[in-house]
């Protein structure tokens, strides 16, 4: 079966470099799926939960803020704000979060407010989400 390199990293440093059957991330226009031998392609990734298949079909997730996406044919890049492995999730501190988050976007007065305290949503809700779906897989 054919493999793709993978790495993804943030500005903290390396999270995660390996090989991978099939790469599964938020760009900005939705979810994109990413086999060998794909097209090169490069995209901003939205926050969210970013998924390495093996060979074997067995994933490991990690949670992103957001970033960038470049592929080659053989070598996927995911060049994240910020990362975490998906076990370094905490769904209580998610939860918590969002919540300060849609406080802050009731509170919200300026147009400049309004748009980081959406996007400090969009964040945490990303982050919730993909909490909650990881303590499934616990």
């Amino acid at each position: 079966m054919a493999t793709i390199q993978v790495d993804i990293v943030s500005a903290e440093g390396e999270i995660h470099s390996g090989t991978a059957s099939m790469v599964f991330a938020p760009a900005s226009m939705g979810e994109v799926g990413i086999a060998p031998r794909h097209a090169p392609m490069l995209t901003p990734l939205s926050p969210g939960e970013v998924r390495v298949q093996d060979e074997s079909g067995n994933e490991e997730s990690f949670y992103i803020t957001g970033g960038m996406l470049e592929v080659q044919p053989y070598l996927v890049t995911v060049l994240a704000d910020t990362a975490l492995r998906g076990d370094q999730l905490d769904e209580a501190a998610a939860l918590a979060s969002q919540q300060a988050a849609e406080q802050a976007l009731k509170g919200a007065s300026s147009e400049t407010d309004v748009a980081r305290a959406s996007m400090e949503l969009a964040e945490a809700r990303a982050r919730y989400r993909a909490a909650q779906k990881l303590r499934g897989k616990r």
